[in-house]
């Protein structure tokens, strides 16, 4: 006779019965996945792999519950001093990570490089009137008067010094000089006062160079007295002194003085300062008087300078060697463990970083923790899991960079998707970039995800609503942040995510927890969702038999994108591009009828099954790579993504084909040859266009 139950209630006995059931189920599950895969597939129309709720993703969301407050803690611990990269306070930073990293049970490694870092050494600034000193003026920032912070400054901005007249050139943009221009005055020899939101530090202090000044000043909105800290380096993110290669302690190191290194820096130093400092300076250069819509901006303004009001500016750098340190953690796949899927973010701070990028780094060290869970509970991912803590990404995304660098031929074969946090939460509303192909499945889990602001609302019900009932997703045509190397040099599709448009503190040392705590995300729950968003499209990129990529919504947004260039060409210059994209259309909808047959028969669990399912898959990873051009663009050969990189012209209305778009600009501006020049780059996008096609056929041609 089996033993009987001891005299218990009968409430407590029909616990003790639910609680064997709920055991006997999760075992069941446990052991055999696929069952609750396959229902959760067909309900919500997945991809083999189960929907944003299924098996691990409805464990991965089940620790939700506590993790704003373990966010709050990291971000608080990561901010408590500022962090800039190659400084001591940057090595503890490391360390919290890594050790949080290896608590949550991962596997964490190290990689360290040497690389060329600038910092500031002295500064000065003083106003003078007929060569007569008036007042020295401050270069500090009046949100920092202890000094705890680095001292405001633009990396790699080169050493100078200059006594000159100033001007003031608003954004410091093309149109702002044909201005100044109609107002004759000539900015040959002085000291250019632009405010910033022109475009990338760099581009705007070049383009002064090039029009004759001998330094460039910037200055921001001034809120609470902070000043925007930047770097000015040109050319492409990574090391200076190793373009292409990882700059290892042993690599070969180009000098100073060599041609491939001095393109990297402008031609003249600038600074950044803060808004009561400009406002010293503008209300004494007099001059003619600003356009309407330049004081409207700044009311500060009321000459454009030019005559006998004068500043004496010196700036002393700091280059040098400093070694940084990524930290990378591997999750290896127990069935594809040579196929990628990698999560990164950068540590490094100019300040303390409550936003830029630490909001990020909190919620990597929630999601390894939650992925140390599920491994303590059994699973083992399909495809290797790994996630990257960069460092010196504000000096120019080197870390990320540089491994991927010393990794790309094992990228180009491996990687399945880089998705990537910077500044995760600034404030309310969701913002999702991708890949193309990636938009299904984002749109997927954010129906998954609460809204941490509106209860009883997905994010995505919300993010639809706010943008007209339109899925606005970004293109990462942007460099400026990590995903660049992946994106636009090594061709391995992307992510970017974050809550909140933008923050009126970046890169100040009013970027604080407290701030975070008050304002940001007082509950935390913002960054929960990031957690969620962000881990769920790692499960599914890692776990989906079939890979989830969706090539009809990249068919769609080529012919978008090439029906805008109508606008600025002529349809029939533009030909090749749209019978690339018939293909590629035919080659998107085989495909899809490929993964749906998949689907319906399954896969057997043979060898050959196996093998034809991986084929097909690396048909979804490699397409991407296609886009690739050897030679890169012109002028720029480091970006290699002839879709998606970043346009030599900061201002320019395409955020695509950057090719065309450069060839356009310089055919604008009466560079001899342009022409011929924008329809070698339709030829080129087209022949990118028709690879990707013939890579989705799978077949030789």
């Amino acid at each position: 006779m089996p033993p009987s139950l001891p005299n218990f209630s009968l409430s407590t006995r029909l616990l003790l019965l639910a609680l064997i059931i709920v055991f006997l189920v999760t075992f069941h599950l446990h052991r055999s996945p696929s069952s609750l895969n396959t229902l959760i597939s067909h309900h919500l129309g997945g991809t083999g792999g189960g929907g944003a709720t299924a098996g691990p993703c409805r464990l991965f969301l089940s620790f939700s519950a506590t993790a704003n407050s373990s966010i709050s803690s990291h971000l608080r611990a990561l901010t408590r001093e500022p962090h800039l990269a190659g400084t001591p306070s940057a090595a503890a930073a490391a360390d919290y990570v890594r050790t949080h990293l290896e608590l949550a049970g991962l596997e964490t490694l190290t990689r360290n490089y040497s690389v060329l870092l600038s910092y500031p050494a002295a500064a000065s600034l003083s106003l003078l009137l007929n060569g007569t000193l008036v007042k020295t003026l401050s270069l500090a920032e009046p949100a920092d008067p202890t000094g705890r912070a680095v001292a405001p400054y633009h990396s790699y901005s080169p050493s100078g010094a200059a006594v000159a007249p100033v001007v003031y050139a608003n954004l410091g943009r093309d149109e702002d000089y044909l201005v100044l221009d109609r107002l004759s005055v000539d900015v040959r020899g002085c000291v250019v006062v632009v405010r910033r939101g022109g475009g990338p530090r760099g581009t705007i202090v070049e383009a002064a160079a090039a029009r004759g000044a001998v330094v460039v000043l910037m200055f921001g909105n001034g809120v609470g007295g902070g000043v925007e800290r930047g770097t000015v380096l040109l050319g492409g993110p990574g090391d200076p002194l190793t373009p292409g290669w990882a700059a290892n302690a042993s690599a070969e190191r180009f000098r100073f003085a060599d041609a491939e290194v001095r393109k990297r820096f402008p031609k003249i130093p600038s600074m950044p300062m803060s808004t009561v400092t400009a406002v010293e300076i503008m209300g004494a250069i007099g001059g003619p008087p600003a356009p309407p819509e330049w004081k409207a901006e700044m009311s500060a303004v009321v000459g454009v300078g030019g005559g006998s009001t004068m500043v004496n500016f010196t700036y002393q750098e700091d280059r040098k060697l400093a070694e940084i340190q990524n930290i990378i953690t591997i999750i290896k796949g127990c069935e594809e463990p040579d196929r990628y899927v990698i999560l990164g973010n950068h540590r490094d701070a100019w300040t303390y970083g409550a936003v830029d990028p630490n909001s990020g780094t909190a919620v990597l060290l929630d999601v390894a923790s939650r992925f140390g869970a599920l491994l303590r509970s059994g699973w083992r991912p399909k495809r290797t899991i790994i996630l990257c803590s960069w460092d010196a990404e504000e000096f120019g995304m080197i870390g990320s960079t540089e491994w991927v660098e010393q990794n790309l031929e094992n990228l180009g074969s491996k990687a399945v998707v880089y998705l990537n946090l910077d500044c995760a939460v600034q404030g309310p509303g969701f913002f999702p970039g991708a890949s193309p192909q990636l938009d299904k499945l984002l749109i997927e889990i954010m129906k998954h995800v609460t809204d941490p602001d509106s209860e009883g609302i997905t994010v995505y019900h919300t993010w639809v609503a706010k943008n007209g009932g339109v899925n606005k997703i970004e293109r990462l045509s942007r460099a400026d942040s990590d995903f660049t190397a992946f994106l636009h040099h090594a061709g391995v599709p992307a992510t970017d995510i974050y809550f909140g448009e933008d923050y009126p503190f970046y890169h100040t040392t009013l970027d604080t927890y407290e701030w975070m705590e008050k304002h940001g995300d007082p509950s935390f729950l913002r960054h929960v969702a990031t957690s969620e968003i962000w881990g769920l499209l790692g499960l599914r990129l890692a776990d989906d038999r079939i890979l989830p990529f969706d090539y009809n919504s990249y068919a769609s947004q080529l012919l978008e994108h090439t029906n805008a260039l109508t606008a600025l060409l002529d349809g029939l210059k533009i030909k090749p591009i749209f019978a690339s994209i018939r293909q590629f259309t035919a080659a998107a909808k085989a495909v899809q009828d490929e993964a749906k047959m998949f689907e319906v028969q399954g896969v057997a669990e043979d060898a050959a099954s196996c093998l034809r399912l991986r084929a097909f898959n690396d048909k979804l990873i490699l397409a991407e790579r296609s886009f690739l051009d050897a030679e890169g663009l012109r002028g720029r050969p480091w970006f290699k993504h002839l879709l998606y990189s970043p346009p030599k012209d900061s201002a320019s209305k395409l955020s695509f084909f950057p090719g065309i778009a450069d060839a356009i600009y310089d055919a604008k501006n009466s560079i001899k040859g342009e022409e011929s020049n924008i329809d070698h780059e339709i030829w080129r996008v087209a022949r990118a266009i028709r690879r990707a096609a013939d890579v989705l056929q799978g077949e030789l041609t």
